[in-house]
């Protein structure tokens, strides 16, 4: 079927417009927009109608003619509006900060209905989709008003076009934000602990507050990063935790913060910084802020590096500095056998894991009690292997020593790059 025989075909079903006579052969003639395409067609055809006239068959020039002002059956009118979409637009995002859009559209049945209706009467093979087109050209013209560039990968911001409900939606990606985090005092978890009993709606055995602890390291960083970048929400991802009853030292531990809608997305991170650490002093300190990408959470979440452990432990009875160094010679080097703790039992599955411990050396010892350092392979239980935890843990200095040994405090003073 010829190019006129398939135009002839698409008049046939109804008036059509240029962008969406174009449309159907947008596979054709690459460099032209749809409506450019459409108005070339449609002259062929007013060419050919007028050929055909002078020789007798009038028509195809009739049905032209019947055509003339008519509003396009297939997109309702709908192309005729993309100035009002693209204002739409552009007063939605002008509230929000960013650097890349993409246009989506979400059409009505009927338009999705009349499309397929032509295709399938028409037998045309060169087309594209509507919301092809009406993403490109309204996209076009929201470039033309703000500069901004399109990122089909990744953009800032969304902007749908609800073609049933008459309005423009954003989906306004989030922000992420790389840094360190050091945790100064116990007793505070990572993130926000709902109270188990209640689920976080507040009961007696919460104070009323929906949470296990008054505050976390993810709830003292919120609050200064909501209110820089306009924010709903923040979600915190660490690269690992430690236990709610450790210092994290050192250089501090890597977490990416993803700010949920975010207003803004261009601010100062240093002032960001000082501002956390002003809020949280002497809890919490976070340092080298970036920004990064989502693949970024990805990289931290999969984080087995190793880390490094300060650890104050006692003993049950007299030990003697020889024993203690001989026992922990021997755990140095070793591979540790461990069965999930009885304390993480109820939210780890029940398995044998084996984890390396590289070296333990002892820093200080006097009487029953001892400082010594571990350095291990990430996932190791630490706390397990100076207890046994009623042999779960093989070996472990208490079973080295044959006397109960119980940790005092634990610090995580380094994690690997």
């Amino acid at each position: 079927m010829s190019m006129i025989d398939m135009a002839i075909k698409i008049l046939e079903q109804g008036p059509i417009c240029y962008n969406c006579l174009g449309r159907q052969f947008a596979k054709l003639a690459t460099g032209l927009t749809n409506k450019e395409r459409g108005i070339a067609i449609k002259r062929a055809l007013m060419m050919f109608a007028d050929q055909k006239s002078k020789e007798g068959e009038d028509s195809l020039q009739k049905r032209l003619e019947s055509h003339t002002g008519k509003r396009c059956w297939v997109c309702n009118g709908l192309f005729e509006n993309l100035g009002v979409w693209a204002r739409l637009a552009t007063d939605k995002l002008s509230d929000h900060q960013y650097d890349t859009f993409l246009v989506g559209t979400r059409v009505s049945g009927l338009l999705a209905e009349n499309e397929e209706i032509l295709w399938a009467e028409s037998g045309v093979v060169y087309a594209e989709p509507l919301k092809s087109e009406l993403n490109r050209e309204v996209g076009k013209l929201i470039y033309a008003e703000t500069a901004k560039e399109v990122d089909f990968e990744r953009p800032d911001i969304v902007v749908m076009l609800d073609i049933v409900e008459n309005k423009v939606e954003l989906d306004v990606n989030s922000l992420f934000i790389y840094g360190r985090y050091k945790k100064l005092v116990r007793g505070i978890p990572q993130t926000k602990w709902p109270c188990r009993e209640c689920d976080g709606e507040g009961c007696e055995h919460c104070n009323y507050l929906g949470k296990m602890y008054k505050e976390s390291v993810e709830e003292l960083i919120k609050g200064p990063v909501i209110e820089l970048s306009g924010g709903i929400d923040m979600v915190f991802h660490g690269a690992g935790r430690e236990d709610i009853d450790a210092l994290m030292l050192g250089r501090g531990r890597p977490f990416v913060l993803e700010v949920k809608r975010p207003l803004r997305r261009h601010f100062d991170l240093v002032h960001l910084k000082d501002d956390i650490n002003n809020c949280a002093k002497d809890k919490v300190e976070v340092s080298d802020l970036i920004f990064v990408t989502k693949d970024v959470v990805e990289d931290i979440k999969a984080n087995t590096t190793d880390k490094v452990y300060r650890l104050k432990i006692t003993f049950k009875g007299v030990i003697s500095r020889e024993k203690l160094k001989v026992a922990l010679d021997q755990l140095s080097g070793s591979i540790i056998k461990q069965r999930t703790p009885t304390r993480v039992a109820h939210r780890r599955a029940d398995k044998l894991r084996k984890r390396t411990v590289h070296s333990v050396e002892l820093e200080d010892m006097s009487d029953n009690s001892a400082t010594i350092q571990v350095h291990c392979v990430g996932g190791l239980y630490v706390k397990e292997l100076i207890s046994g935890d009623a042999g779960k843990t093989k070996p472990s200095l208490s079973e080295l020593l044959g006397v109960d040994v119980h940790m005092v405090e634990l610090d995580v003073i380094e994690i690997k790059e």
